[in-house]
């Protein structure tokens, strides 16, 4: 990877506030609000004797990795696509391949940035333990990461501007906040539901990480599913992705 091309797409990465405050700070705050709520700081039964807020912390490090793959990623690389960017590098030393492979490290680092800044407010905020299994949450962090991008990957083929790849991004950005269990923790859905939830990579994900978090190795099946997910739609994306 070229690493003046790295440096320069952090740079311009920082100049979007609006990318920064929806992948990096936007997490803990919405954690903030939720434990700021008297009752999500009460043991829940339903929830294993857990507090609503123990339980959003998983939640709040997904939604870093959803706004990052499916909003921020594709609206960066169509943008470059648009502005004629990856047309003019075919006529450098410079791979296109090394920009894109840039995208994923940049938004790839901040959303695992937010994730942390999530589980250090809820630790300092509102004393919720960290994971347990730290081995195993960080496995299903990464699996989910690459999920994630691999998902932002696949709207980017499929649009050819920023508006396209603006609603592709926000047809998938809500169905994957409810797997992820933004609305309903995917422990607190019904039977039927919670299996086929996850099915999905973000359902998969807030599982693997619930279990890393109470102490136990996340199931297999559900790093299982991440890692199918990751390598197919990473293979969508390869087919249908389009330098101009």
């Amino acid at each position: 990877m070229n690493t003046a091309v790295l440096r320069t797409e952090f740079r311009l990465f920082r100049r979007e506030p609006g990318a920064v405050f929806w992948v990096f700070l936007f997490p803990a705050l919405l954690l903030v609000i939720l434990g700021s709520i008297p009752s999500f700081r009460e043991a829940d039964k339903s929830l294993g004797g857990l507090r609503p807020v123990d339980a959003y912390v998983p939640i709040a490090v997904l939604i870093a990795l959803i706004m990052s793959g499916v909003q921020t990623l594709p609206q960066a690389l169509t943008g470059h696509r648009e502005r004629g960017i990856l047309r003019r590098m075919r006529l450098t030393p410079v791979r296109p391949s090394a920009l894109l492979s840039a995208q994923m490290v940049v938004q790839g680092t901040v959303a695992l940035a937010s994730a942390l800044l999530a589980l250090l407010v809820g630790r300092l905020a509102f004393d919720v333990p960290l994971p347990k299994q730290p081995g195993g949450y960080l496995l299903a962090l990464l699996l989910a990461a690459a999920a994630a991008l691999a998902l932002g990957s696949v709207v980017s083929a499929l649009s050819r501007t920023t508006k396209i790849a603006g609603a592709i991004g926000s047809a998938v950005f809500f169905p994957m906040m409810f797997c992820a269990g933004v609305w309903i923790p995917v422990a607190e859905m019904p039977h039927a539901m919670a299996r086929v939830v996850q099915l999905t990579p973000f359902g998969a994900a807030a599982r693997a990480l619930d279990r890393a978090a109470a102490g136990h190795w996340p199931g297999w099946e559900h790093l299982g599913v991440l890692a199918a997910w990751t390598i197919l739609l990473t293979a969508g994306a390869a087919r249908w992705f389009r330098w101009e």
